[in-house]
């Protein structure tokens, strides 16, 4: 039997750096619950360094998943049926032993209440058969199991082998008839490390047994090259930014090792949305040269679910947001919506859902051709990002 993780006491909660106290936070494919923290997988790139809870590697509890449940549901950017949700994305991994119970609590709660939204689930843990009859219990919510997978072999930057989530893709994968969905998020895709043809090859044929597959790089912010300074790692790249790194000639060779494929997607969104045979719920079919590789008949579900939104319907969904009464409207073209006078990016991602359609800060310019990915490695680069 599975152990609960421990719970912190007020004071214990008090002493953690004020973002790993935010329990509920939107983050770019959804809504993410994080009220478990703390991961002994130890993958140098992990966005827990940008949180103040790198050192933290015994997975502890914030509050119980009954609370957690309950503070996801009231907050002011969740709606029923519609917001993406993220569970435990953050801090920790799901599938821990010692957090698995956590992890099913919580989906059988939000399945219980009838809500039909996303639930996004990412791990790269070594999966357990009994878990497909728990997941298809969860006749209600929508529930993605993505399995990150690297192909990285340098246990200085990622001691837990990919092959545990190579394996536990197939099993997930296998039953014919089953109520959630399986990606291959394969990831941190960086130049020198796992892009071999080798390492391009090994990811094509895992995909075979996934309903879709992403590809993505690496967040390389300031205080990851830090810890890979401190450490004497090789550093992928001279500079930091603000979003993933996915060079130019990187994503052409990913193109063409997938050239028979029909299930490979840049966006997150789009790999889950099409797992489904729904329209992309973040709406990037204005965005034409993201939809290059997609299957036709995914096109055409998003086209009839790709609705441009006038100025005052944007205002209107954002009235109630205090982060948001300061937005202008730009511009809104066929592409994305354009505003500034946010105080933040969370008002953005809880527009950008609720519309079902881009919404972009003027402050930060989604180049085209970039696809949202930060300019390292591509040509003419701009000097705004």
């Amino acid at each position: 039997m599975s152990t609960l993780v421990p719970l912190l006491t007020r004071e214990q909660i008090d002493w953690l750096p004020e973002r790993a106290r935010e329990v509920v936070e939107y983050r770019k494919s959804g809504l993410s619950l994080n009220h478990i923290q703390g991961c002994p997988l130890d993958c140098a790139y992990c966005i827990r360094h940008t949180y103040g809870l790198w050192d933290q590697r015994q997975p502890r509890a914030l509050m119980s998943d009954t609370e957690a449940v309950e503070q996801l549901v009231s907050h002011r950017y969740f709606q029923p049926h519609v917001t993406p949700v993220q569970l435990f994305n953050r801090a920790t991994d799901p599938f821990l032993p010692n957090v698995r119970p956590h992890t099913f609590a919580v989906l059988g709660d939000l399945n219980a209440r009838g809500l039909r939204n996303h639930v996004l689930v990412i791990t790269r843990h070594a999966m357990k058969p009994a878990g497909i009859d728990r997941l298809n219990q969860l006749v209600n919510l929508k529930v993605t199991l993505l399995f990150t997978y690297s192909g990285i072999e340098d246990k200085r930057i990622e001691p837990y082998p990919s092959h545990v989530a190579a394996e536990s893709l197939k099993l997930m994968s296998a039953p014919s008839e089953r109520k959630y969905r399986t990606v291959l998020y394969w990831r941190p895709l960086v130049p020198g490390l796992n892009d071999t043809d080798e390492h391009l090859d090994q990811a094509h044929a895992l995909s075979l047994h996934a309903d879709a597959t992403v590809f993505t790089g690496l967040f390389y912010r300031d205080q990851i090259a830090e810890y890979y300074q401190a450490n004497g790692l090789p550093e992928p790249y001279e500079e930091t930014a603000r979003r993933k790194i996915v060079p130019e000639t990187l994503e052409q060779r990913v193109l063409a090792a997938f050239s028979d494929s029909t299930s490979l997607f840049r966006k997150t969104s789009c790999a889950v949305s099409y797992a489904h045979e729904l329209p992309d719920y973040n709406g990037h079919y204005g965005i034409r040269e993201l939809c290059d590789i997609c299957p036709l008949s995914q096109l055409d579900l998003c086209q009839r679910g790709h609705h441009v939104p006038t100025a005052e319907r944007l205002r209107e969904v954002a009235r109630d947001l205090p982060e948001a009464r300061g937005l202008v409207v730009v511009d809104i073209t066929e592409r994305a919506a354009v505003v500034s006078g946010l105080s933040e990016e969370q008002p953005r991602y809880y527009l950008q859902h609720a519309l079902g359609f881009q919404v972009h800060d003027v402050r930060h310019p989604h180049h085209a051709h970039r696809h949202g990915r930060a300019d390292i490695g591509w040509k003419d680069t701009p000097t705004d990002e």
